[in-house]
């Protein structure tokens, strides 16, 4: 990109700067010893093109919607149409979220996101005694398909798009979704969405898992081999590094984590017998907006390469919608604080920008009061004000990858790429990211980063507003979220009338065929469509393939 014999003249300017520079140190100190960002990367006083020298324009970034996509997945980007809004929402019953979907719809969001309450993400009813205590509490209560349809009542599924953060039982929540567009009319192919769907960081990262890996990836390529046939349009799987952020990485293991279970799904499906062409253009990732601006932003745009050179060079896939890492983006909850919660409403607007300036499809903006509560109203209207902001008013969407060409920025991409084939290549030598994940490789390292994190906030090094400088006494937020407790008790009344109103004949049937079915090689996924559709329930189904595919115990290590 640049002429070698005026970026070696610059070299030795540069070079004497430096020297001028430090010798002022000894009047002018600056804040720290060392610089460096969340993963460690050392940032330099100064970045110029002598950082970026090597650079090849059409190898490392291209144009916009094309090879390596470094510069964003669709040629004009923003200009054309603004990320998805899409707020995470859910508690208490199906009744309730529904009314915060509608009010968010009013408010501008144009796309749903499902937050599941924890017995459902790991496959039990309400009425199991597991269940106690927790019915509604993080996320809306789904125990069959009646559930689903007091969910999306009065909302169009063939107008909205709909993304659901459930895993384990991912397949059969899908089906749900899938009988209830069909009852609206609603032609499947035409049908828009994801599913979270993403096993293997609930065993490094997060703990909602039910079934062993090998049944849990047959779930999971089942639903690729049935949606590329019915459901083309809908995404099949949201590979997440969100929650492996969360659980303490830094950006670049975020990074290197999830890409390394893309490459198992891919390789787990084409075993099953899948052609990469038919599945790749529906795969869909999931990332984190943390706190170090300009680290986040080359993270999302390195992220991009690395997918479509793996696809390209590993997988051989040839269409280019299979090389494209198109993205959603949550800011950090981790990141939050309950002291002096109103602060939290500029950690995430710099979070968002970051996901934007980084070319992330979709976008959820956490609420300033998550750390004390489920988000109230007044606070997720700020949230989405926030994007809206973002959107329409600062100028940041009208051209497209505007901080491109950053002597910093392109500099940090690639150190990001680098380090993150580090750690894709150790993982390979391990015999790929399931026996990585077996022999606790991924888990030690986040739990590494995670301690260091946390000492840096203990000792000072790293500043937390309100935590560890600029303490204050504030007031508690008033009209923070509860969830009721009779939330529990109608829920499950709910489903004692469903269990004796159904027909239980089918209902017996249907879970008959759904256990043959779940002891041969069949694709799972019309037995659990026919078994939803008779109104058996989440746990009903669940508790099937726990019996055929037995349960997974979680690892210690030490």
């Amino acid at each position: 990109m640049f002429d070698q014999e005026k970026v070696q003249a610059l070299r030795s300017k540069k070079e004497e700067w430096d020297r001028k520079t430090t010798a002022q140190l000894a009047r002018s100190p600056e804040r720290k010893q060392e610089f460096k960002t969340d993963s460690d990367v050392p940032v330099q006083r100064l970045y110029t093109p002598v950082d970026i020298a090597d650079l090849s324009y059409e190898r490392e970034l291209g144009l916009p919607g094309e090879y390596p996509f470094t510069r964003g997945v669709q040629p004009t980007m923003y200009r054309g149409r603004l990320w998805t809004m899409r707020q995470y929402a859910g508690f208490g019953t199906a009744e309730e979220t529904n009314g915060r979907f509608k009010y968010l719809l009013e408010q501008g969001q144009t796309g749903l996101s499902v937050a599941f309450d924890l017995p459902t993400q790991i496959g039990y009813d309400s009425d199991h005694p597991l269940a106690r205590g927790e019915v509604g509490k993080v996320g809306v209560a789904i125990d069959s398909l009646q559930d689903i349809e007091l969910l999306f009542d009065g909302i169009p599924l063939k107008k909205v798009s709909t993304s659901m953060t459930i895993n384990s039982p991912a397949a059969v929540i899908l089906a749900m979704y899938l009988v209830l567009a069909e009852k609206q009319g609603v032609v499947l192919a035409e049908l828009n969405g994801t599913i979270q769907n993403d096993i293997l960081k609930e065993y490094v990262a997060r703990g909602t898992y039910i079934f062993p890996p090998l049944p849990s990836m047959r779930l999971i390529t089942d639903t690729f081999a049935y949606c590329a046939e019915h459901v083309p349009n809908w995404n099949t799987i949201s590979i997440s590094g969100y929650h492996i952020r969360e659980a303490g990485s830094t950006a670049v293991q975020e990074i290197a984590f999830t890409l390394a279970d893309g490459i198992a799904y891919v390789d787990a499906a084409i075993k099953a017998g899948l052609d990469v062409d038919n599945f790749a253009p529906r795969l869909s990732f999931f990332f984190n907006a943390h706190l170090n601006f300009f680290e986040e932003v080359a993270k999302f745009r390195a992220a991009r390469r690395i997918w479509a050179k793996i696809m390209s060079e590993r997988f051989k896939a040839k269409d280019p919608r299979s090389l494209m890492l198109r993205f959603h983006t949550q800011t950090a909850g981790c990141s939050l604080t309950a002291q002096q919660p109103d602060v939290n409403i500029m950690r995430v607007a710099y979070q968002a920008l970051s996901a934007v300036l980084g070319g992330t499809q979709s976008l959820h903006t956490n609420s300033r009061d998550e750390a004390l509560a489920l988000p109230s109203e007044q606070s997720v209207l700020i949230a989405l004000r926030t994007q809206q902001v973002i959107g329409y008013e600062i100028g940041v969407t009208d051209t497209v990858d505007p901080l491109g060409g950053s002597y910093y920025i392109e500099s940090l991409t690639n150190k990001i790429e680098e380090d993150v084939w580090d750690y894709i290549n150790k993982i390979d030598e391990l015999g790929g990211a399931v026996r990585a994940i077996e022999k606790g490789f991924m888990q030690r390292e986040i739990q590494r980063s995670a301690y260091a994190y946390q000492r840096q906030i203990e000792s000072g090094e790293r500043v937390v507003i309100g935590v560890n400088k600029f303490q204050m006494e504030t007031e508690r937020p008033k009209d923070l979220l509860k969830v009721n407790p009779a939330v529990a008790e109608r829920q499950v009344e709910k489903l004692r009338n469903l269990l004796e109103s159904r027909n239980q004949r089918m209902v017996s049937e249907a879970l008959q065929n759904l256990r043959n079915t779940a002891q041969t090689n069949e694709n799972l996924m019309p037995a659990i469509i026919r078994a939803v559709s008779v109104y058996a329930t989440l746990g009903e189904i669940c508790g099937i393939l726990r019996e055929v595919f037995g349960e997974y115990q979680q690892q210690v290590l030490l």
